[in-house]
């Protein structure tokens, strides 16, 4: 079991993110129920609504995946290097520099949904070879202090909350 973190263990800034994640005793459980919740969504619009936007300006369905997809990475990465007691300082990063060159809207869904699924089930993976002692360690990532069980919650949540933007904005469910 890997406890939600605490307000100590993750920067202010993620707890929009992790408020989303509903009570649960198996995050990496809820990972996996978000994969299939996604992949059903978008593979059931349209090319024209995928490679939209909802206003001038904003990111389309496909560049939203390959955030979603590129945030998981750097988030993992950042669980792998503090799980493993590594003390150096992490970078934090431009989103809208990587959505600009994700060549997202080049891309079919089919290729992005194979690679968002391969990530999920590697990230899973990743996490549930991590030890009580792995979860419980803090490092330093965009300059504040992060817990690795913190990243976990900050991966689900984050999906979510562009799920909801997906559906409310972009498809009006």
């Amino acid at each position: 079991m890997i406890p939600k973190p605490s307000i100590e263990q993750c920067p202010t800034y993620y707890w929009k993110y992790i408020n989303l994640v509903p009570e649960t005793k198996d995050i990496l459980g809820e990972l996996q129920i978000q994969t299939m919740d996604i992949i059903d969504l978008v593979t059931s619009l349209d090319d024209e609504t995928l490679a939209s936007s909802y206003q001038e300006g904003k990111w389309t369905i496909l560049e939203i995946l390959l955030h979603l997809i590129d945030c998981e990475r750097i988030f993992a990465y950042r669980a792998l290097r503090i799980a493993r007691k590594d003390k150096t300082p992490l970078p934090g990063f431009d989103e809208n520099l990587f959505a600009q060159n994700s060549g997202a809207n080049k891309r079919k869904i089919l290729g992005i949904v194979k690679e968002y699924s391969l990530l999920r089930a590697s990230t899973i993976e990743l996490f549930q070879s991590f030890t009580p002692e792995m979860w419980e360690q803090m490092g330093e990532a965009n300059g504040q202090s992060i817990s690795v069980s913190s990243l976990p919650y900050i991966i689900a949540g984050h999906e979510l909350h562009h799920r909801n933007m997906i559906e409310e904005k972009y498809i009006g469910k």
